[in-house]
């Protein structure tokens, strides 16, 4: 496949003087501004007075039910602290840090009139501090209730430290937030964000990674639950050798709207990313969207980058929409590519299986499991990998 090469103009990584500017959003076209026409010259600021309101034109919201999200979108929003649960061993810890601590605003900005809405009602935020060699958390939330909150989490792997932190969703919420991780040089950080929420739940989150040199962030987004869960990873790799994995496993049901944005920027020489994202759908209105953007700038000499979303269509009414794209802006890289595919099961896969005796039922959750253990198996935490595994079945036994 032949990819375009295009230039592009840095991104807005902090917010603008208002007395010079005034909203300094790039719009989808009308009141005289200019169309965003590359994935890198998106606005980016922390208050969201600053940007436009959320509309169905606009590059960001164009697949998003808009009508359903606008309590977190135009509404004003609870930031006060709420309870979690934690569980913490070796060198990770976990607390309230306040919103002027140094650390927060140096992994990305705003994007999105959601994620902006967050950042500017959020009065605490939850660190999660990861040092040594051996160190975990686990940090659930189960009852963020019926209001519309604001959220600000904060992940730091020190310089060296190898770890890994559990997200854990589940129960009802409205819920925008954003989640900043930060990976300090040559630190091993995997960061596993499971969304399992009721099925009324609403669910906006940005997340965003800073990199530092030969560090190494394994990001995996499973969603199983909720009305409308939208993730948007952001990574970016601002030094020398470091590199990325962002995974994804969604299931989607009838009605169920699961979305993801994700942008890689390889900002430094020789880094690397891995994009997979993998994900079925079954049931009237069931509709997943997955759009893949790779920006391999100026100073992105010596590049390794590949991004695919796959998804498997298991009954009628199911829409499955995946746009991969990639900016490169140096022809000095060792290689770059994107794939995508949607389509329904494979008619030899399910023959062989039945010529061996296999029920045709059974031969289809085989399948199921087989296409998306591929993003499973790279947890490597065998707990939550058993777990995900049995959640896949009992949505393999809803009939649509």
């Amino acid at each position: 496949m032949s990819v375009p090469v295009t230039s592009a103009k840095p991104r807005t990584e902090a917010p603008l003087d208002h007395s010079k500017i005034g909203s300094a959003q790039h719009s989808a076209g009308g009141l005289g501004l200019s169309p965003v026409q590359t994935r890198s010259e998106r606005f980016a600021a922390y208050e969201v007075e600053r940007f436009q309101p959320a509309r169905p034109t606009d590059a960001e919201w164009k697949y998003t039910p808009l009508a359903k999200v606008e309590p977190l979108t135009a509404g004003e929003l609870d930031g006060g602290s709420y309870e979690y649960e934690s569980q913490v061993q070796g060198g990770a810890s976990v607390s309230w840090i306040a919103r002027d601590d140094a650390r927060i605003g140096t992994a990305g900005t705003p994007e999105d009139r959601a994620s902006a809405n967050a950042w500017s009602s959020f009065e605490r935020a939850l660190a999660i501090e990861i040092e040594g060699e051996d160190a975990a958390a686990t940090v659930a939330r189960r009852a963020m209730g019926g209001t519309a909150r604001a959220a600000h989490l904060v992940i730091e792997a020190a310089p060296n430290s190898r770890g890994v932190v559990v997200l854990e969703n589940t129960g009802g919420a409205l819920l925008a937030e954003n989640l900043e991780i930060i990976v300090g040089d040559a630190a091993e950080l995997t960061v596993i964000s499971l969304h399992e929420w009721e099925d009324d739940a609403i669910h906006l989150a940005s997340h965003f990674t800073s990199i530092g040199r030969q560090g190494h962030l394994k990001h995996v987004s499973v969603t199983l639950g909720g009305d409308v869960v939208r993730v948007n990873p952001t990574a970016r790799l601002g030094a020398e050798r470091g590199e990325v994995e962002l995974y994804g496993l969604y299931f989607a049901d009838a009605g169920q709207h699961i979305e993801h944005q994700v942008f890689v920027n390889h900002d430094a020489p020789h880094t690397t990313s891995t994009v997979t994202y993998k994900g079925a759908l079954q049931g009237d209105g069931a509709h997943t969207v997955w759009i893949g953007d790779v920006l391999i700038g100026r100073n992105g000499t010596g590049t390794e980058s590949y991004e695919q979303n796959r998804n498997l269509l298991l009954s009628d009414g199911a829409r499955a929409d995946s746009v991969p794209n990639l900016e490169i802006e140096t022809g000095d890289i060792v290689g770059a590519g994107h794939a995508s595919a949607s389509g329904r099961f494979d008619d030899e896969q399910l023959f062989y299986l039945q010529a061996r005796g296999i029920p045709e039922d059974e031969a289809r959750r085989l399948v199921v499991r087989g296409f998306l253990g591929e993003v499973v198996q790279k947890i490597g935490v065998p707990e939550i990998e058993e777990r995900l595994d049995a959640a896949i079945e009992a949505e393999l036994a809803v009939t649509p």
